[in-house]
């Protein structure tokens, strides 16, 4: 029988683990244990550099024609609240942002919104921002502007690549389990669909990110399952440049959960994506949604990455307690990263290194 023993000596010798061994570690390790672990794995790839970025985050629309039971951020287009952006509006929030190097732009699904939407947008920006990174779209936005059609992936990703979309988001993969999806988000892309929306976009040269969403009616064996899929992948293509835990938050949505998992929780599902992915060289703390202060915690298990400043925030999260409704500025970063003893560095888009404080 394995032993997390085993496991550890398999793990610091630098050796891939199982599924099995996966669980193994999740059931019956200590969160200490799994910190050692993780926080090994974080220094063997990254040193003790901790990576932050200076972005701005847009919703261009927070109509959508689904309705996913745990997103308390859609709305219909007649009720109050609902909101679309011209794209005069985003080059006039991409202005004011400051000192930034990249935009990230994820949305809802509004119908009214078509690929030509999106790809006048990513001109534009490109023709007034021409030094800016531009990230955007999920794959489910992908799958939506697709038509649904899957054999419509490679040729709408070509076409925005040439508007000048330069990576993709990693948001709507939330669990991969058919089951699951079904209660959770049955009008959503399938978790195959969404694995093949990045394929394709890593053979047209679109780097991603991944993501899963933990804490809701999922179990560990569910999480790990998510996990295996993205490794493979990974393994098939080394497109994704980083991995992000996504923690459920209590909102005004019809999946009826009582009560967040608490952070304990947390640390034990980093711990175990930064083991488990040794494939994928970033884990980012998402921190508008994990809360600031949790985020610099997870530095310990795991995670390498704050991502950013997240100039006028994203409202997808502010639904939710109003975590991260304002940005944080660089110079707020930089020093609590050093209050953790680690080393502040700004990154770009790709990862590659623009200022080591």
């Amino acid at each position: 029988m394995t032993s997390i023993g085993d496991i550890h000596s398999k793990v610091i010798a630098g050796v891939r683990i199982s599924t099995e061994e996966a669980l193994h570690l999740y059931h019956n390790a200590t969160i200490g244990e799994l910190a050692v672990l993780a926080d090994s794995i974080r220094q063997r790839l990254n040193d003790n550099i901790v990576n932050f970025i200076r972005n701005i985050h847009i919703e261009p629309t927070n109509i959508c024609r689904n309705r996913c039971r745990f997103c308390s951020y859609r709305k219909s287009k007649e009720e109050f609240g609902s909101y679309t952006l011209s794209e005069a509006e985003v080059l006039e929030r991409i202005a004011n942002a400051g000192d930034i190097s990249e935009v990230h732009i994820v949305g809802g699904l509004n119908t009214e919104l078509d690929l030509n939407y999106y790809l006048n947008l990513f001109q534009a920006i490109s023709k007034h921002f021409p030094l800016l990174f531009r990230k955007g779209l999920t794959a489910e936005e992908i799958h939506f502007l697709c038509g649904n059609k899957p054999s419509n992936y490679a040729d709408v990703l070509q076409k925005l690549k040439d508007s000048g979309l330069q990576s993709l988001a990693g948001g709507g993969a939330e669990i991969f389990k058919p089951e699951i999806r079904r209660v959770i988000c049955p009008e959503k892309l399938s978790g195959e669909e969404w694995l093949l929306v990045h394929k394709t976009a890593h053979r047209l040269g679109l780097p991603t990110n991944a993501t899963i969403l933990y804490g809701h009616i999922e179990s560990p064996e569910d999480r790990i399952d998510h996990l295996v899929q993205i490794r493979q992948l990974q393994d098939e293509t080394h497109g994704f440049n980083a991995f992000i835990p996504l923690k459920y938050k209590l909102s005004a949505n019809s999946l009826g959960i009582k009560s967040e998992v608490p952070l304990i929780d947390d640390l034990r599902m980093f711990a175990i994506s930064r083991i488990f992915l040794d494939n994928i060289p970033h884990i980012k703390a998402y921190w508008p949604m994990l809360g600031f202060e949790n985020a610099l915690l997870l530095l310990s298990f795991g995670a390498d990455d704050l991502d950013g400043t997240i100039s006028q925030s994203t409202g997808i999260y502010q639904n939710t307690g109003n975590i991260g409704k304002f940005g944080l500025t660089a110079e707020q970063l930089v020093d609590a990263i050093r209050r953790e003893n680690k080393i502040p560095v700004e990154r770009d888009s790709n990862y590659r290194e623009i200022r080591r404080y």
